[in-house]
């Protein structure tokens, strides 16, 4: 059996009887400072152990979300109207999508970027329109030459007023004129103005009724508006509601559809049906509400592959023509963004430890790309964005677990004329390169023995210190008692 004196030769800290010490003014000064130190040390390193520690590597992109690149958008044109509004994506590799529909929605708004109704529904593609054989006669004047000066009055008198809005050198306005003079020319021996008065075929030459063409928001030539007397909603020139007509453009389909907007009214000219019957007419795909407005704001989302390509937003239609020297493309970003959509929580949270994250992840919301005409006409808004993805992962053990991904860019935006229709331009370039910033925890055990190193190194030092300067004194005594002999 092992005898406790034995036990005790192994004790590191032997104990100084007390009576043997003795205590010092100076030691109790260093004692103090030494506990300070201890604590103000103690506090550095529990700080720099609760505090997230990242490093940044440069990496070739190694995706996880597939070939796809999702782009969410919500851009706001206060002068491009929805009926003529298309969306297309291109890319080096070949890819062209023309006015893609199925992922955007479309709203009419004002000058103010509010809207102006529900959302509006695009036609069926434009380009497959009939037009009609028929030569053009001069001597076949069949409609009505309408002007801002009687316009309203026209439009206040017949229940149904069809007006072609049209531009003489526009290649399908020319086309649709001799069916349109022609369909007039029916409707009117069969509707005598005179004495039935239930429609009444016009048109109106934009070139000459400039303000007229504007104050009904017609951005494309031959727009085909539908007037119904009496369901006036605005006071703003006693305009009525309005549908726009999409059909066919021969002969035999105009009379046929306007034979079916007068055939639900009594000759007497009522009203109230006009109204009810407005409902069951604009089903068709050939007639939709017309833009009451001169904006739209389009959001949504398309998918690109991930190579150099191009979004585009611009005027589009494959049986209208367009002024260009008319159109304005600016337009308000109030989001752009790259990638899948990241939670404002998830976000926010990475932010508490790398606050310069997401910072350019939608860089262009809330900016405004506005053409003043100072260039002139045919302006392009064009924006060059690099992409780079931004992934922040948190080592655990041997693992590295994914914390956030997401598309970081740069922009730069110009306007500049262009021989083409105007448009606004996203040209798209993603880089090669991924950004990862890794967070490293610290280990608990490093605390410890940076812990223990604070604790015995101060206390070390302060004991030298007190042994110096007790040493010193007494040196200094017996200097003093050798003097006074």
């Amino acid at each position: 059996m092992i005898s406790s004196s034995k036990i005790k030769s192994v004790d590191f800290y032997r104990k100084i009887p007390r009576d043997l010490t003795e205590a010092s003014l100076s030691g109790a000064g260093l004692s103090i400072i030494a506990a300070l130190a201890m604590m103000f040390l103690f506090g550095m390193e529990l700080n720099n152990y609760l505090t997230v520690t990242t490093s940044t590597a440069v990496v070739v992109d190694r995706s996880t979300d597939g070939d796809f690149l999702r782009i969410d958008f919500n851009i706001s044109f206060p002068s491009l109207s929805c009926e003529f509004a298309s969306v297309d994506v291109s890319d080096v590799l070949g890819t062209n999508r023309l006015n893609i529909t199925k992922t955007i929605r479309k709203f009419s708004i004002d000058k103010d970027l509010k809207p102006t109704g529900s959302e509006f529904h695009s036609v069926p593609a434009l380009h497959f329109i009939k037009h009609g054989e028929e030569v053009d006669e001069e001597s076949v004047e069949g409609s009505v030459t309408l002007t801002a000066a009687n316009f309203d009055s026209f439009s206040h008198q017949y229940p149904i007023l069809a007006v072609n809005f049209y531009a003489p050198w526009c290649y399908w306005s020319k086309r649709l004129k001799p069916s349109w003079e022609k369909a007039a020319k029916i409707l009117k021996e069969r509707y005598d103005p005179e004495l039935d008065g239930r429609i009444l075929l016009g048109k109106v030459d934009c070139t000459e009724e400039g303000e007229l063409c504007r104050r009904n928001h017609i951005q494309a030539y031959p727009s085909i508006r539908i007037f119904r007397k009496g369901s006036d909603v605005r006071d703003d020139h006693g305009h009525h509601d309005h549908e726009s007509y999409y059909g066919d453009r021969d002969t035999e389909s105009l009379v046929k559809t306007m034979e079916g907007l007068v055939a639900p009214i009594p000759v007497e000219g009522s009203q109230k049906l006009a109204l009810e019957d407005k409902r069951n007419n604009t089903e068709g795909a050939a007639k939709r509400p017309a833009p009451l407005t001169g904006g739209c704001r389009i959001e949504g989302y398309v998918r690109v592959k991930k190579v150099p390509g191009n979004l585009i937003i611009s005027a589009r239609s494959g049986a209208h023509s367009f002024d260009t020297t008319q159109m304005n493309m600016s337009h308000v970003i109030s989001h752009l963004s790259f990638g899948r959509k990241i939670s404002p929580k998830v976000l926010s949270d990475v932010q508490r430890s790398i606050p310069y994250i997401g910072g350019s992840h939608d860089r262009l919301n809330g900016r405004s790309f506005i053409n003043h005409h100072e260039l002139g006409a045919n302006v392009t808004i064009e924006h060059y964005l690099q992409i780079v993805k931004t992934e922040v992962v948190i080592r655990r053990g041997y693992h590295e677990v994914s914390l956030l991904e997401e598309y970081e860019y740069t922009a730069h935006s110009s306007l500049a004329q262009s021989v083409y229709i105007p448009a606004a331009k996203f040209h798209i370039e993603l880089s090669p390169m991924q950004v990862i910033i890794t967070e490293t925890p610290k280990s608990f055990s490093h605390f410890i023995t940076n812990v223990c190193a604070i604790i015995g190194g101060v206390f070390t030092v302060a004991g030298i210190m007190d042994s110096v300067l007790h040493n010193t004194i007494r040196l200094i005594k017996k200097v003093e008692l050798g003097k006074n002999f």
